[in-house]
């Protein structure tokens, strides 16, 4: 006897409907605005009939193809590659940037004086579960994103300065966890994620579109 509806954890019925808006979003079931306006109300909801009821007239489901590649789209990258243990980003009066698909190492050492740093995780690959940003900032700029799919945790000692984190930090227990410990002198550091959920479903949707020889504006 399956469980009844109410009784289901609200996130997996919100999961499966996000997952049938992009299916049929894709296949150019639903226009554009129809796929954005059910998704803002999907990830708005916490009631179960409603999240049921936004897909309950659309006609294709989500499969194992599916599956597979909202797990390569959405799963922190983790693999193989060289990266030493710890790295430094040294920032004097100039700027220093790490974005792209590079390899995070265990441990990153930020010195940042009268100078702007950019780490973007977005998009690295990691090797390790726990991950330690020291950082010495005076009179400097840190700024920090991250995939919504990782936990971030701010410890600093700011001393007329600043630390914010807008992270929301609800990924699983198996998800990366950043650490950032250090000191913050007349300075600031900010940690943010680059994409939201919603921006990361839409693109993922279109993306899929893309794939199946769909255009964005096809109805």
């Amino acid at each position: 006897m399956p469980v009844k509806l109410e009784d289901r954890p609200i996130e997996q019925v919100r999961e499966e409907t996000v997952d049938k808006l992009i299916v049929n979003y894709s296949h150019a079931i639903i226009s554009s605005e129809a796929f954005e306006r059910r998704l803002d109300e999907a990830m708005a909801t916490d009631s179960h009939q409603q999240l049921v009821a936004l897909v309950e007239d659309l006609p294709l489901e989500a499969d194992a193809s599916y599956d597979a590649k909202k797990e390569r789209s959405f799963t922190p990258n983790y693999g193989a590659g060289e990266a030493s243990q710890d790295d430094r980003l040294v920032s004097i009066l100039g700027s220093s940037v790490r974005e792209g698909q590079w390899v995070v190492p265990k441990k990153i050492n930020v010195i940042d004086v009268l100078g702007s740093t950019k780490i973007d995780f977005t998009d690295a690959i990691f090797q390790h579960q726990n991950i330690e940003v020291n950082v010495a900032n005076v009179l400097g700029s840190l700024e920090i994103f991250v995939p919504e799919s990782v936990n971030v945790t701010i410890r600093m000692y700011d001393i007329v300065g600043s630390s914010e984190n807008k992270a929301p930090s609800m990924a699983g227990r198996q998800a990366p966890q950043i650490t950032i410990t250090g000191y913050s002198v007349l300075g600031s550091v900010e940690v943010s994620v680059k994409q939201t959920m919603k921006e990361k479903f839409v693109a993922f949707a279109n993306s899929m579109r893309q794939a199946l020889g769909i255009s964005k504006n096809t109805y």
